[in-house]
């Protein structure tokens, strides 16, 4: 029987388990993907603690994941724009990625480039629409300054190139550690920590950021805003919402950016060797709980990603 993580509690890691289930059996307009790799994200970490619980319940014993690719094995009836055998990257809304089969509607794939690895192409989804939306949302291109805080995690390690990639000066807020990466991928890189706004300053030209990016909450927002001087029109945060709300910025992320349609744009732009989806590390599904604990200390490089 194929094998899926499942937790029947909400907990740490350690509720985290890996057991048979049932192939999934693809309804008229779904897919059967065999997945080869599949991303893991912080949002999972918060829903499986029970952070989400009003908002996002579980429904126990419950599933887990979202970004995946893989090799289409079967199609529904309906499905005429995929054929089996075909290779995708792809999502599912129903937390059932980190398996070995999933059953995702077959709006959701997109065939993955030749030219994209399996491990990064199963880390784009989540990331990559989210940092899309960021980036959409505050508009960057040629003569803008725009900051990225987190600029090495998953999420902002692809903001920070895409807002380059419009034209756009980027300065990376990362530990000294990523410094190298960032650098190496035109995006200019400042240490976090106390007295970040002055060095912001400093690294800024023409006076000073003109938009900012916030992947990892903290006091970002409250800093580009009032600190700064940023206009919040042009302030986007992932994660910091009730700031986003107080200071009237923007707060587009993953459900303003999915789509099969930006998977494709992302796949061809990492094909074409424009966007890099930088991988700390990779797991088999039966370590699941040892990838999240990677995730949680917060200072990877890019995407963490199970590979069943």
């Amino acid at each position: 029987m194929p094998r899926a993580v499942r937790f029947d509690e909400y907990g740490d890691v350690d509720v985290l388990r890996v057991v048979d289930v049932e192939r999934p059996v693809p309804g008229p307009d779904e897919v059967l993907v065999r997945v080869r790799a599949a991303g893991i994200n912080p949002g999972e970490s918060v829903i499986r603690e029970g952070l989400m619980d009003a908002m996002w319940p579980a429904t126990f014993p419950s599933g887990q994941g979202s970004d995946l690719a893989g090799v289409v094995e079967e199609r529904g009836e309906r499905v005429r724009n995929v054929a089996v055998g075909d290779e995708v990257i792809g999502y599912t809304d129903d937390r059932a990625s980190h398996a070995e089969y999933v059953a995702v509607p077959a709006a959701n794939v997109t065939p993955r480039p030749p030219g994209v690895p399996w491990e990064a192409a199963g880390a784009l989804p989540v990331a990559g629409s989210t940092a899309y939306a960021a980036v959409r949302a505050v508009g960057p291109g040629p003569g803008d300054t725009v900051v990225v805080a987190g600029a090495a995690g998953g999420v902002g390690s692809l903001a920070a190139q895409l807002a380059r990639g419009a034209g756009a000066t980027v300065i990376g807020l990362a530990g000294p550690h990523h410094h190298d990466w960032l650098a190496a991928h035109g995006i200019t890189p400042v240490a976090h920590g106390e007295g970040v706004a002055d060095r912001i300053r400093r690294a800024a030209e023409d006076g000073g950021p003109n938009a900012f990016i916030d992947t990892f909450g903290a006091d970002y927002v409250r800093m580009a805003v009032e600190d700064l001087g940023v206009r919040p029109d042009r302030v986007d945060t992932i994660i910091n919402y009730t700031d986003a709300e107080r200071y009237g910025t923007r707060s587009d992320a993953n459900a303003e950016g999915a789509g099969a349609d930006v998977l494709a744009e992302l796949g061809a732009r990492i094909a074409d060797g424009d966007l890099e989806v930088p991988i700390a590390g990779t797991y088999p599904l039966e370590q699941v709980r040892d990838a999240y604990r990677e995730l949680e200390r917060r200072h990877t490089l890019g995407k963490i990603v199970l590979v069943p």
